[in-house]
């Protein structure tokens, strides 16, 4: 089961607190994934779909509890690759659906049209702080999604209404958040992408065991990175002390070659004696065995004389 799958169904378990935080979560679920079929003699019905049986039964619970009503529930199997089966949850009372769509704000003045939708939220439906969070929630079990946090930090919400893509990005970022929008194929993408944002959410939606897990891979995943870094560090001072012995070993070398090492000064020779010995250790342990001892930055000192000088008799062979 996915992280995002793992996460909708704590969150479809989690206890109502209040009629107020009912209606807002229903409010969220009808805006992201509801659907309004109107037939003749002016019926209507109000339709949810969903692939997750969870979100199926939270949103069957929500409106049992609000409304009392008879709601049928259709399971059909998609045999199409194999997929989830599909979960249809009906309201075909024409009163009870309208006074859903009039609870969560969805419906405008009668007087106007009956049929009139609107897709912006309600002041009245998430005045509370609780009621925010589980307007989120509902809007998440609705139309979000998070990414598995082993791969990306990302987590979005897709709804066809720029104003209300808007108005969900401005509830989330009243928990100082600070959540982005774009449009993906004329949908509205409500998106984060910083893990400790992603914490945030989580948090603020009420999915405390995804949280959890969710701080288990991050924590990993830092500690990782960092070991990584430090790897690569190494892995490229090493580089550089291997490249810096081999340019001095042939320093010494062509020295050695043209004038002799003993014509070189007393310090130079004793350092350039020592690297021939021991051509993979670093400045500093060369250091350590002159007598007495040289701090890093005296050796690299004399690297830099005896380079001098190997660059000064290659001239002069240049020059005859």
């Amino acid at each position: 089961m996915s992280f995002s799958s793992t996460t909708k169904n704590e969150l479809s378990r989690l206890p109502i607190e209040s009629r107020c935080c009912a209606i807002a979560e229903l409010a969220a679920i009808v805006r992201m994934c509801g659907t309004i079929q109107i037939s003749g003699m002016r019926r209507v019905n109000l339709k949810f779909a969903t692939e997750n049986a969870a979100i199926a039964r939270r949103i069957f619970t929500l409106l049992k509890m609000l409304y009392n009503t008879d709601v049928e529930v259709m399971v059909r199997r998609n045999r199409q690759l194999k997929k989830n089966n599909n979960y249809l949850i009906v309201i075909n009372s024409t009163d009870i659906t309208k006074a859903i769509l009039e609870d969560v704000g969805f419906l405008t003045n009668e007087d106007i049209g009956f049929y009139d939708a609107s897709y912006k939220i309600p002041e009245n439906l998430i005045k509370n702080r609780c009621c925010k969070r589980a307007y989120i929630r509902g809007a998440f079990l609705g139309g979000g999604s998070i990414s598995n946090p082993e791969k990306t930090y990302h987590m979005e919400f897709v709804t066809n209404s720029e104003e209300h893509g808007l108005d969900l990005s401005n509830i989330i970022n009243s928990f100082d958040l600070s959540s982005k929008i774009v449009i993906r194929k004329d949908n509205y993408v409500v998106y984060i992408k910083e893990g400790e944002q992603l914490v945030d959410i989580l948090n603020i939606m009420g999915a405390h065991q995804a949280l959890l897990k969710f701080e288990d891979i991050r924590v990993f995943k830092d500690v990782r990175n960092n070991i990584n870094r430090l790897v690569n560090c190494e892995t490229a001072n090493l580089g550089k002390t291997i490249d810096a012995s081999l340019r001095q070993v042939e320093n010494i070398e062509y020295i050695d070659n043209r004038i002799g090492i003993k014509k070189l000064p007393k310090n130079l020779q004793e350092i350039a004696l020592l690297r021939l010995e021991y051509r993979e250790a670093s400045l500093k342990e060369l250091g350590t065995k002159l007598n007495p001892p040289v701090g890093k930055s005296g050796v690299n000192h004399r690297f830099r004389k005896i380079e001098e000088i190997a660059e000064e008799l290659k001239r002069k062979e240049k020059k005859y």
